[in-house]
């Protein structure tokens, strides 16, 4: 059965990702009804929203016409979920203390079925403490949460946490959130019943206490793809290294340092349908990590390595258990597409997707991604990218492979 989302778009400059977030519920089979406050309708236009919908958004609790065709209370009641997206720390206030002022707050109130919010406001706000007790008495309440990220804020010069999560994201939280709500949301969601394995982040490869070996790998393109296989139905168990990013939602994750730890975890993981080993796992480890901070002595320590284990290869290489699709990443400086050809064919994967990560280019720790899709038999060359939208192009290739049932 088709599930309806109610989607409420409260006044925030995150509201420009609402109308991506009805695109990609759409697109999944949801129907989508929305509430756009007027704070909201200073940002995006009704004319938008509802063309998005398919049918018209609703603004005004008063209006004669809304009332007469549908009326507040059973719009709410309709819904099997209703969403928050801006959730800003005004409609947050009000949902908190019960507020019914206007159509949105009094949908929120005059509803038994589930809510999920994504905060979305300045990070001063977000870390205010009015905001955080009208947070707890939320999530008290039993409202769903996904966010808010960090990053950089639309003030200038501001960063820090308050950035509404990204549509994928979004998506694969409403999904959690249905489950066990009259039935399974994603039962019909094209990569259902799949497991998926997805490495993320870089690794850090400890020389003695405070160093270590690593890279500028920020897992932004990891944790997307991770949120993008939930959002499309899958049971996801994403292995991270240390990055500073939050926790995609509806996702298993396991957390790790090292690339010895993250191969262990990956195993544990396994059997699996897809594995996207998407980390930037470190070549080499010190031979032996000192057991206290090594001190200058006037001249350079001599550091012997090792090879670290080849997530990637042992793999796609194993004769049990090996995944029926394996995707490598491939960060390359120089004869991208070249250098990925070969080291598909050194590994054992079925795809690499090649990136070029010359200083540059400013990919790693960036929020864009320009790929290559190598495979045995072709080269798809994708545009520069938000990395949410490489995501989401990978994994519905990924989901029309399944669909196909080709290996």
């Amino acid at each position: 059965m088709q599930k309806r989302i109610l989607l409420i778009i409260a006044g925030g400059i995150a509201a420009y990702k609402s109308l991506d977030l009805i695109r990609r519920l759409k697109e999944r089979g949801y129907a989508v009804r929305a509430i756009l406050t007027p704070a909201g309708a200073e940002f995006i236009t009704p004319l938008s929203v509802g063309s998005l919908c398919g049918e018209r958004a609703f603004t005004d609790m008063f209006s004669l016409t809304d009332e007469a065709d549908i009326g507040h209370i059973a719009l709410s009641r309709q819904a099997d979920l209703l969403v928050v997206a801006p959730a800003t720390a005004d409609i947050l206030a009000k949902m908190a203390q019960g507020h019914a002022d206007d159509l949105a707050s009094t949908a929120l109130l005059a509803t038994d079925k589930p809510i999920l919010v994504a905060p979305a406001m300045n990070p001063l706000m977000w870390e205010h403490p009015a905001t955080r007790r009208n947070m707890a008495q939320l999530v008290a309440d039993g409202v769903h949460v996904v966010g808010p990220n960090s990053g950089r804020m639309a003030e200038r010069g501001e960063e820090g946490p308050g950035r509404m999560a990204e549509p994928l994201e979004i998506v694969a939280a409403i999904a959690l959130a249905l489950q066990g709500n009259a039935g399974q949301a994603g039962a019909a969601l094209p990569l259902a019943g799949r497991r998926v394995v997805v490495t993320s982040g870089p690794t850090h490869e400890p020389i003695d206490p405070v160093r270590y070996i690593a890279n500028r790998s920020s897992g932004r393109q990891g944790h997307a793809i991770a949120a993008a296989a939930a959002a499309l139905g899958a049971e996801v168990v994403l292995v991270s290294g240390p990055v500073s990013i939050p926790d995609p939602a509806g996702v298993t994750v396991r957390h790790v340092e090292t690339a010895v730890e993250m191969l262990a975890a990956v195993e544990a993981a396994l059997p699996a349908d897809v594995g996207i080993f998407t980390a930037a796992v470190a070549d080499w480890r010190v031979a032996g990590e000192a057991s206290q901070k090594m001190k200058k002595t006037g001249a350079a320590p001599k550091l012997a390595l090792v090879e670290n284990p080849d997530i990637l290869a042992t793999v796609a290489k194993r004769a049990v258990d090996r995944p029926r699709l394996v995707v490598g990443f491939a960060a390359e400086t120089e004869n991208v597409v070249a250098y990925a050809k070969a080291k598909r064919q050194r590994k054992g994967c079925d795809w690499i997707i090649a990136n070029d990560v010359s200083h540059a280019t400013g990919i790693m720790g960036g929020d864009n991604n320009t790929v290559h899709v190598v495979t045995a038999d072709t080269v798809e060359d994708w545009p520069d990218l938000p990395k949410t939208e490489v995501a989401a192009r990978l994994v519905a290739r990924i989901a029309r492979l399944f669909q196909e049932d080709r290996p």
